[in-house]
């Protein structure tokens, strides 16, 4: 079972929660044991997982790439946005999620997160569940 998720991004670096997106679709699915994939297909944004509880979270996370990635750097490629692609190469693209009894294995404190690094932009991501 899959499904492609539209999402409207609001600023050039963003961390958006999307858990009760995925939640949702685990249960539409009705698989009861396997594994979710969460994807986006660009090249200037990820997939994470991490504490989605405290907000600073997110900022911190933001701020130390922009620390290890800044936006201007002398980089060769020159259509700006040099620093998204690297931070999106760093996270990733992709999240695995075990499902067990009908529902995703997260922790207390865990969230799955699509990171923006080049928005605001109109983007996608997809869900994929694979029963087993």
């Amino acid at each position: 079972m899959k499904q492609v998720f539209d999402i409207k991004t609001s600023s050039r670096n963003q961390l958006i929660d999307i858990t009760p997106t995925v939640e949702e679709f685990v249960k539409l699915s009705e698989v009861e044991s396997g594994i979710c994939v969460i994807y986006t297909p660009h090249t200037t944004t990820a997939i994470t997982i991490n504490e989605n509880a405290d907000p600073s979270v997110k900022a911190d996370i933001i701020r130390k790439l922009a620390d290890i990635f800044p936006h201007e750097d002398n980089y060769q490629h020159l259509e700006g946005n040099a620093d998204a692609h690297l931070k999106s190469s760093a996270i990733g693209c992709s999240e695995t999620v075990v499902i067990a009894d009908g529902s995703l294995i997260l922790g207390t404190w865990q969230g799955i997160m699509f990171c923006e690094f080049d928005g605001p932009r109109q983007r996608r991501f997809i869900i994929k569940i694979f029963n087993g």
